[in-house]
Protein backbone atom coordinates (compact mmCIF):
# COMPACT_ATOMS: atom_id res chain seq x y z
CA UNK A 1 0.00 0.00 0.00
CA UNK A 2 1.20 3.88 -0.65
CA UNK A 3 0.61 7.05 0.30
CA UNK A 4 1.12 8.32 -3.25
CA UNK A 5 2.00 7.08 -7.09
CA UNK A 6 6.15 6.16 -6.61
CA UNK A 7 8.22 9.19 -9.00
CA UNK A 8 9.33 6.28 -11.44
CA UNK A 9 11.65 9.01 -13.08
CA UNK A 10 13.06 10.46 -9.21
CA UNK A 11 15.48 9.58 -7.06
CA UNK A 12 14.89 5.95 -4.75
CA UNK A 13 16.68 6.24 -1.23
CA UNK A 14 15.67 2.85 -0.82
CA UNK A 15 16.98 1.18 -4.37
CA UNK A 16 20.83 0.19 -4.59
CA UNK A 17 20.17 0.43 -8.49
CA UNK A 18 21.39 3.24 -10.64
CA UNK A 19 19.84 6.21 -10.29
CA UNK A 20 18.73 8.82 -12.62
CA UNK A 21 21.45 11.52 -13.28
CA UNK A 22 20.58 14.30 -11.17
CA UNK A 23 17.81 12.94 -9.35
CA UNK A 24 19.32 12.82 -5.91
CA UNK A 25 20.27 16.92 -5.99
CA UNK A 26 16.73 17.15 -7.35
CA UNK A 27 14.94 15.55 -4.65
CA UNK A 28 17.43 17.87 -1.84
CA UNK A 29 16.00 20.54 -3.87
CA UNK A 30 12.58 20.01 -3.85
CA UNK A 31 12.40 18.73 0.37
CA UNK A 32 14.52 22.36 0.88
CA UNK A 33 11.21 24.47 -1.13
CA UNK A 34 9.33 22.22 1.70
CA UNK A 35 10.64 23.40 3.93
CA UNK A 36 10.68 27.12 2.99
CA UNK A 37 6.83 26.18 1.95
CA UNK A 38 6.17 24.45 4.82
CA UNK A 39 6.11 27.22 7.77
CA UNK A 40 3.63 28.12 10.72
CA UNK A 41 2.68 31.41 12.07
CA UNK A 42 2.59 29.59 15.57
CA UNK A 43 2.44 26.45 16.41
CA UNK A 44 -0.32 25.28 19.10
CA UNK A 45 -1.41 22.14 20.78
CA UNK A 46 -4.79 22.74 18.79
CA UNK A 47 -2.94 22.67 15.65
CA UNK A 48 -0.62 19.49 16.75
CA UNK A 49 -4.10 17.68 17.24
CA UNK A 50 -5.35 18.82 13.72
CA UNK A 51 -2.23 17.77 11.74
CA UNK A 52 -2.47 14.40 13.89
CA UNK A 53 -6.42 13.72 13.54
CA UNK A 54 -5.74 14.67 9.59
CA UNK A 55 -2.88 11.92 9.37
CA UNK A 56 -5.30 9.67 10.83
CA UNK A 57 -7.83 10.25 8.05
CA UNK A 58 -5.59 10.12 4.95
CA UNK A 59 -3.81 6.69 6.77
CA UNK A 60 -7.24 5.17 7.19
CA UNK A 61 -8.35 6.12 4.01
CA UNK A 62 -5.69 5.08 2.10
CA UNK A 63 -5.71 1.82 4.43
CA UNK A 64 -1.83 2.38 5.55
CA UNK A 65 -0.24 0.68 8.17
CA UNK A 66 1.56 3.30 10.02
CA UNK A 67 2.20 5.18 13.31
CA UNK A 68 1.97 8.75 13.73
CA UNK A 69 4.03 10.95 16.20
CA UNK A 70 3.83 14.54 17.01
CA UNK A 71 6.38 15.62 19.98
CA UNK A 72 7.75 18.95 21.34
CA UNK A 73 11.11 18.61 23.17
CA UNK A 74 10.37 15.93 25.32
CA UNK A 75 6.48 16.99 25.45
CA UNK A 76 4.87 13.68 23.45
CA UNK A 77 1.70 15.56 21.59
CA UNK A 78 0.26 12.96 19.73
CA UNK A 79 0.85 9.44 19.18
CA UNK A 80 -1.21 6.64 17.48
CA UNK A 81 -0.63 3.28 15.70
CA UNK A 82 -3.29 2.47 12.75
CA UNK A 83 -4.30 -1.28 11.82
CA UNK A 84 -0.89 -2.69 10.45
CA UNK A 85 1.73 -0.94 12.29
CA UNK A 86 4.01 -2.81 14.18
CA UNK A 87 6.02 -2.60 17.18
CA UNK A 88 9.06 -1.85 14.91
CA UNK A 89 7.24 1.40 13.72
CA UNK A 90 7.94 2.84 17.33
CA UNK A 91 11.77 2.29 16.60
CA UNK A 92 11.73 3.94 13.58
CA UNK A 93 9.73 6.89 14.58
CA UNK A 94 12.14 7.45 17.84
CA UNK A 95 15.57 7.49 15.45
CA UNK A 96 13.86 9.31 13.28
CA UNK A 97 12.71 12.25 14.75
CA UNK A 98 15.88 12.29 16.65
CA UNK A 99 17.37 13.00 13.70
CA UNK A 100 15.14 16.11 12.43
CA UNK A 101 15.35 17.61 16.03
CA UNK A 102 18.83 17.05 16.00
CA UNK A 103 19.97 18.76 12.57
CA UNK A 104 16.10 20.21 12.28
CA UNK A 105 15.50 19.38 8.90
CA UNK A 106 13.68 16.49 7.32
CA UNK A 107 15.12 12.62 8.46
CA UNK A 108 15.04 11.87 4.74
CA UNK A 109 17.31 15.31 4.05
CA UNK A 110 19.96 14.74 6.43
CA UNK A 111 20.76 11.16 4.68
CA UNK A 112 20.04 12.62 0.81
CA UNK A 113 22.96 15.05 2.06
CA UNK A 114 25.50 12.41 3.01
CA UNK A 115 24.61 10.53 -0.08
CA UNK A 116 26.06 13.63 -2.67
CA UNK A 117 30.00 12.58 -1.64
CA UNK A 118 28.77 9.21 -2.67
CA UNK A 119 28.52 7.40 0.84
CA UNK A 120 25.54 7.02 3.31
CA UNK A 121 25.74 8.44 6.66
CA UNK A 122 25.01 5.52 8.52
CA UNK A 123 28.74 4.62 7.17
CA UNK A 124 29.98 6.80 9.72
CA UNK A 125 31.70 5.33 12.87
CA UNK A 126 29.86 8.76 14.85
CA UNK A 127 26.19 7.93 13.26
CA UNK A 128 24.45 6.19 16.35
CA UNK A 129 22.09 3.92 14.39
CA UNK A 130 20.73 2.90 17.64
CA UNK A 131 19.80 6.50 18.48
CA UNK A 132 19.03 7.82 14.79
CA UNK A 133 17.54 7.51 11.47
CA UNK A 134 18.97 8.97 8.53
CA UNK A 135 15.40 7.95 6.50
CA UNK A 136 12.23 9.94 5.43
CA UNK A 137 9.28 10.23 7.93
CA UNK A 138 10.54 12.81 10.02
CA UNK A 139 9.48 16.61 9.55
CA UNK A 140 10.22 19.63 11.97
CA UNK A 141 7.37 21.82 12.12
CA UNK A 142 8.81 25.18 11.67
CA UNK A 143 7.46 28.72 13.01
CA UNK A 144 7.99 31.57 10.84
CA UNK A 145 10.93 33.36 12.56
CA UNK A 146 11.73 30.66 15.20
CA UNK A 147 12.49 27.73 13.67
CA UNK A 148 12.13 24.04 14.49
CA UNK A 149 10.03 23.79 17.29
CA UNK A 150 8.51 19.95 17.13
CA UNK A 151 8.42 17.51 15.23
CA UNK A 152 5.89 15.29 12.80
CA UNK A 153 6.94 11.89 11.79
CA UNK A 154 5.09 8.76 10.09
CA UNK A 155 6.91 5.39 9.80
CA UNK A 156 5.17 2.32 7.89
CA UNK A 157 5.59 2.80 4.83
CA UNK A 158 8.69 3.11 2.19
CA UNK A 159 11.00 6.10 3.58
CA UNK A 160 10.42 8.40 0.55
CA UNK A 161 6.33 7.91 0.67
CA UNK A 162 6.80 8.58 4.67
CA UNK A 163 8.18 11.47 3.90
CA UNK A 164 5.44 12.93 0.90
CA UNK A 165 2.53 11.82 3.49
CA UNK A 166 3.50 14.06 6.12
CA UNK A 167 4.35 16.72 3.66
CA UNK A 168 0.93 16.24 2.10
CA UNK A 169 -0.82 16.68 5.48
CA UNK A 170 1.21 20.04 6.07
CA UNK A 171 0.14 21.49 3.08
CA UNK A 172 -3.74 20.45 3.46
CA UNK A 173 -3.07 21.95 7.34
CA UNK A 174 -1.46 24.95 6.92
CA UNK A 175 -4.05 25.75 3.83
CA UNK A 176 -6.92 25.46 6.04
CA UNK A 177 -5.03 27.73 8.62
CA UNK A 178 -4.57 30.25 5.54
CA UNK A 179 -8.67 29.95 4.74
CA UNK A 180 -9.77 30.71 8.31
Amino acid sequence: MTANPPDVTGYDPDSRDAQPEGSLETLIARIEAEIRELQFPGFSLDDSLNLGLLLVELGKERGLPIAIDITKGEQLLFHVALPGATPDNGHWIRAKKRTAARYEVPSLLVGLRARLSGGRIEDNAWFDQALYAAHGGSFPLYVTGVGAVATVTVSGLPQLQDHDLVVEALRDILRSAGAE
